[in-house]
């Protein structure tokens, strides 16, 4: 089992609280990442958005691809998978950033494709945004011109939404980066078990995940193509008791509808296509984080861990809070027992 963290680039994964000691700034997440590779963590996800959804929209937030570049320098073996949504870049364009990524810090970048969910963030950037199937056939497009020019020279594609013309990249990247992408539409499972190397997931228990991981499976085995890897995303809270457990959950877990990013969340709900309801609870962290039960004693952690594991899954992409402290906690009664 590999254990990932999604860097905290909006100040926080809280819904109700207004500020989590972990600032938006360049030395915080550089201090993260480096300390998370002492730590025994493999990966960490960058998502990207434009404005925060966490915070609100007039709160800060770091971009993604600036701050991957960045990390990738002053890492040495950290997996940076760095969100990327094709309605903001052009496919070639974004190849080549890739690439020098992957040059900067070799075989250690992969991609997150996102196909979009906020209607406002796209058009008070001047993009157009598009209905929820139509996001997806851009993306395989979009795919299809990324992987290709990132494996020859003097490709050309002629496609609805792009179009290239005897393209040359070099240099290529070392390794081409591995791509992952999640959704739970019946678009989404079938770009992604199409196109993809990995699967990520909201948080569920593992029964759940463990049915969706059959379902991205049989579509591989079924198209001919070899197996993914399978991530989940999780809140940790891991405390010496119970009853100290309950009390932090009680204290992330009190959101009011009030809360600076609640109108956020029912956009993405609008944008997006779920196999299940979110409530209000899943929805005071990021990721229906909560709902994979990562809360608890190291003993029961670990158990759950477990769990996981038996129905296949790869890695865990985690969220804490405050991130560092919280981190510490978990890998000393985790990462390092599992080891």
């Amino acid at each position: 089992m590999k254990f990932g963290y999604w860097m905290p680039i909006f100040g926080g994964w809280l819904r109700n609280v207004e500020d989590e000691q972990m600032p938006t700034d360049w030395s915080y997440v550089k201090q993260l990442a480096q300390r998370s590779e002492a730590l025994g963590y493999d990966l960490t996800l960058i998502a990207e958005l434009y404005l925060n959804d966490i915070k609100g929209t007039e709160a800060p937030s770091l971009e993604a691809w600036s701050t991957a570049a960045a990390l990738a320098a002053v890492t040495e073996q950290l997996e940076i998978m760095v969100a990327v949504r094709p309605t903001f870049h052009n496919p070639a364009l974004l190849a080549k950033q890739a690439a020098n990524i992957d040059l900067i810090a070799p075989g250690r970048l992969s991609l997150n494709v996102v196909s979009s969910w906020w209607r406002d963030e796209a058009t008070k950037y001047g993009l157009h945004f598009e209905q929820h199937d139509d996001r997806y056939a851009r993306t395989r497009e979009w795919l299809d011109v990324v992987t290709n020019v990132w494996n020859q020279d003097h490709f050309s594609y002629e496609g609805k939404y792009y179009q290239v013309a005897d393209n040359i990249l070099q240099p290529k990247p070392a390794k081409a980066p591995f791509l992952y992408a999640g959704g739970e539409s019946e678009a989404a499972k079938d770009l992604i078990s199409t196109q993809c190397d990995g699967y990520v997931m909201h948080g569920d228990s593992p029964e759940q995940i463990g049915a969706r991981i059959a379902d991205m499976r049989r579509r591989r085995e079924q198209k001919g193509l070899p197996p993914m890897k399978f991530g989940v995303a999780g809140y940790t809270i891991v405390r010496d008791n119970e009853q100290d457990v309950k009390k932090e959950l009680d204290r992330i877990t009190n959101v009011k509808a009030s809360a600076a990013g609640y109108d956020n969340y029912q956009q993405w709900l609008a944008g997006t296509q779920l196999e299940q309801q979110v409530s209000l609870h899943d929805y005071s962290v990021s990721n229906r984080g909560l709902r994979t039960g990562l809360t608890g004693t190291p003993a029961q952690l670990q158990d759950r861990i477990g769990a996981f594991e038996e129905v296949g899954v790869d890695f865990f992409l985690l969220q804490a809070s405050p991130q560092l402290e919280e981190m510490e906690r978990f890998s000393e009664a985790v990462i390092q027992v599992l080891a």
